[in-house]
């Protein structure tokens, strides 16, 4: 069973902050996002829009790609594809 396109990006989103060495918080005041919010992305309970992507990349200084890392759409079998 592979993740949803919304897990993938919560781990990614996590793993990015982590990186940064900086908590959900900062994250969010960075963003102008809540902190109950950044959680809610963090845990695959929210998908986010792209405003909210570009958003949360600029803050972390890192291109919108790296929190899509992992992911791809399939045209032929019209569905997502997970690269580890």
């Amino acid at each position: 069973m592979h993740p949803s396109p919304r897990l993938r990006f919560s781990a990614n989103l996590r793993k990015a902050r982590w990186a940064a060495g900086i908590t959900q918080q900062e994250l969010g005041d960075r963003c102008g996002l809540h902190r109950t919010e950044v959680s809610l992305l963090e845990r695959g309970l929210r998908e986010p829009r792209l405003g909210t992507i570009v958003k949360l990349s600029g803050a972390l200084s890192i291109s919108p790609e790296r929190l899509a890392a992992g992911m791809a759409w399939n045209v032929d079998a019209q569905r997502f594809e997970f690269k580890p």
